[in-house]
This record gives structure tokens, sequence and C-alpha cells, in this order.
């Protein structure tokens, strides 16, 4: 007994900062909120929207397997609709993406910070680890509203690019302080401009956690213009090493 309450006396002596996480494990929290930690494949619906009416849409097949030795994901994707584009291939090597398509059988680099479709950029629909790529510091807590109108307490991060070709140079994101979950994201450029506001929304259970199912992309400029980025058809999946390698594109075949 008397060893436990000697215990108890040390925990509580230690200063506040001691017992708190860093800004690093609170972002690594929520990475894992938003990201399953074993090979999984989902669809990704996403729609524009200009005005309030849906402008164009597209349809993939995401596929992801996490890198066991540096962490970050390997995502393949497969364009569905529109039919124009079926079976046009995207590969995420790192932080490298590459376009196949098959009716050229030509590959080339991409960009990540390239629009793909509104305002969601090739980057937005790989499966990335912020905690990987960028440096955090906790620059305040907020109470904000979140995309449902609901009011959040809120640890507000800043994060910075520590690595090459990412998509934002910096990033303001706000974790709800009691589950971790993101709730809002500011996304910069190089010049510090800021491009889009998202909001993480729609929470289900999939893949044994709470997840947002929907994610809402405001632009930075015009609030008209809006993309509406919705995930379905959860699964976790034995894929293949193969298909995470460039020289395979030519012969996919899905599933």
């Amino acid at each position: 007994m008397r060893k436990i309450l000697l215990f108890c006396l040390l925990i509580w002596s230690l200063p506040a900062w001691a017992a708190e996480r860093t800004a690093q494990e609170i972002l690594a929290a929520s990475d894992d909120i938003r990201n399953p930690d074993k090979p999984f494949s989902l669809t990704t619906t996403l729609t524009e929207y200009r005005n309030g009416k849906p402008a164009d849409r597209m349809v993939l097949k995401v596929y992801s397997k996490n890198e066991l030795k540096g962490g970050q994901f390997r995502t393949l994707i497969r364009f569905l609709e529109p039919e124009r584009d079926r079976d046009k291939l995207m590969l995420k090597q790192g932080n490298t993406l590459w376009f196949y398509d098959p009716a050229s059988k030509a590959g080339v680099r991409l960009s990540p910070q390239q629009r793909l479709l509104g305002q969601a950029s090739n980057g937005d629909v790989v499966t990335v680890n912020l905690n990987r790529d960028y440096t955090a510091a906790l620059s305040g807590e907020e109470t904000i509203t979140d995309g449902d109108h609901q009011s959040r307490d809120c640890f507000r991060l800043d994060l910075t690019a520590s690595a090459e070709d990412v998509t934002y140079a910096r990033i303001e994101l706000w974790i709800d302080k009691t589950n971790d979950r993101p709730i809002k994201g500011k996304f910069y450029s190089d010049s510090g401009r800021m491009l889009k506001t998202a909001f993480y929304r729609r929470w289900e259970e999939q893949l044994g956690r709470i997840r947002p199912t929907e994610t809402i992309i405001l632009d930075g400029v015009d609030p008209n213009l809006v993309t509406r980025m919705q995930f379905s058809d959860y699964g976790w999946r034995d894929i293949p090493d193969s298909w995470f390698q460039r020289d395979y594109l030519p012969h996919f075949q899905g599933d």
C-alpha cells in the first residue's frame, strides 16, 4: 500500500506537460482514425457543386496498403466513372504519383497539387499519413462549428511539410479533444495562399473504427464552389505488392 501511495504522489507531482501528448502524437492518433492499419479498398465518389447545383461527378476505386518500413501508404486508384475515363489508373509510390491510360498505353508523372475534380486534387484522393509528411505544432485550443453545425472543442494543429512532393506546404487541422477525430482543415500553397477548407463528417463504423465517410471541400476564394467526397464499400483486402509497381500498370485487371 505504501508503494502505491508513493507512486500516486509521484504522478501527481509531475509537471502538467508530462501528462500531455505532443502535437505529433495527437496528429498520429487522428491519422489512425482516417486510415485503416491493414490493406483495404473503398469507393470514392466525387461530386462538384457550383452555386448549390451538381456540375460534375467522378467515381474511383481505391486500393491502399501501408508500407511497413516507412509508415506511409501506397495507393492504386482505378477510375470507374465517367465512362470516358473508365479503367484509367493512378498510382502513388511514396509521394510520387503516376497516371496510366490503357487506351494510349501512356504513363506520365502527375503533380499531387493538380486538380482532379472541382476542389479535389490528385493528392486528396490517395491515402496519406500526415504524421509522416508534416511536422505538427499545437497552436491553440478552440471551440469551432463542425460540418454538421455542431460545436466541438478542438486542438488546433499547425502542420508544416517535412517531406518533398507533398500536396500542401502547410495545413491547419482542428482535432476533437475528446476523441481525436479530424473535424476541419485549411490547406495552403507554397506562397501562403489558402486553397481550400475541408470538413470531415458522417461518422460511421467502418473497418473496426468510427471514421469519416464524407469530406466537404470549400474553395478558398469562392464559397459557391464546393466538392463532396463520399467514401463507401469499405473492405479489408489482400492486395498483391505487384499492384503498386509502375511496370505492372499495363497488366492490371482489377477485380
